[in-house]
């Protein structure tokens, strides 16, 4: 197949998917976890990446998911705009500064931010992040040409930018790095399976799913425990450094979400839970001295499953089962 055909036949799939409504991500003008996840076929934007570079405007909210090259110029002034970026669980994004034409004393800024925010709050969140809060900030206006190109330490990153004046903009070439041994993922479907691993890592990851699902652990291996138990709305695992808990909620702070359970031993499951909330995480504490490991599986829960837990349970903060 001729790569000129393979252009035309992958544009074509991707006008298909817009007239299904999977690509409003790219009309909407407010960022919702619809529109956020609302991504093109990966098997598409694989096979895309590796034929040529993608380019587009970039828009005052956006959501980017491919490798490329993208432009944003103001039209008119534009003072809120963000861009966000997600890759596959094991990869982290570069964000590298073609060109940039701001007028940085009068007012526009460029800030990428190692992360997401989204209605305020922050993922990961401060406790969970290798890097305190005031260096996730890189302002383009204090660092220009010494930080050109700038690397997320998760598969999520976003832009905050302001233009005042129209015509003003930038050109940037984002792409995607392997990552090793991921920590700190943001889920793009609300279907699939993940084995997080810290070897010998001090570090806390989670694994945020931003629908209701059901999570089914299939193994989990914390240093020399053996037995399983799970403990319920309780408040830890009596100390234990290295523990895996669930955890739910409306936002995507884990540090603002309440417990679900806590996996405290060693077992080969299956486990499972449903978790009705907004958000779901898997979040693996490591005290380092150990290489720890949870494999597990998600699904999103239908409009019946929902119900019913919502049926059955009186917590306000969301509904389990």
């Amino acid at each position: 197949m001729s790569v000129a055909f393979r252009v035309q036949l992958y544009f074509f799939l991707i006008c298909l998917s817009a007239l299904k409504g999977e690509s409003r991500y790219l009309e909407d003008n407010d960022i919702t976890p619809e529109a956020v996840f609302s991504l093109l076929n990966s098997e598409i934007k694989r096979e895309l990446s590796e034929e040529f570079v993608y380019r587009r405007p970039l828009r005052c909210i956006d959501m980017l998911a491919m490798e490329g090259q993208f432009t944003f110029t103001a039209d008119h002034p534009q003072l809120n705009c963000a861009a966000f970026f997600i890759g596959e669980p094991h990869e982290i994004i570069s964000i590298e500064y073609n060109s940039v034409n701001i007028d940085c004393s009068g007012g526009d800024f460029i800030k990428a931010f190692d992360g997401w925010i989204l209605k305020g709050e922050k993922f990961p969140s401060s406790v969970d992040h290798p890097l305190p809060l005031y260096e996730r900030y890189v302002d383009y206006c204090e660092t220009g040409s010494m930080r050109r190109v700038v690397r997320s330490s998760q598969n999520v990153a976003m832009l905050f930018f302001r233009m005042r004046t129209a015509g003003n903009g930038f050109t940037i070439t984002v792409k995607k790095i392997n990552n090793p041994f991921p920590c700190n993922v943001i889920s793009q479907t609300p279907e699939g399976s993940f084995t997080m691993i810290t070897p010998h890592q001090h570090r806390n990851c989670s694994f945020s799913i931003i629908y209701p699902v059901e999570i089914q652990i299939a193994e989990l291996t914390l240093g020399h425990y053996n037995d399983f138990q799970v403990k319920r709305a309780v408040t830890g695992c009596g100390g234990a450094g290295d523990f895996v808990e669930l955890l739910g909620g409306n936002g995507v702070d884990t540090s603002k979400m309440l417990p679900v359970a806590d996996l405290c031993y060693s077992f080969n499951g299956p486990a499972q839970m449903k978790i009705g909330c907004d958000n779901t995480v898997v979040r693996m504490v490591s005290s380092g001295k150990f290489v720890n490991r949870v494999a597990f599986n998600y699904r999103l829960l239908d409009r019946q499953e929902l119900e019913k837990i919502r049926g059955n349970n009186i917590e306000d903060f969301c509904y389990m089962e």
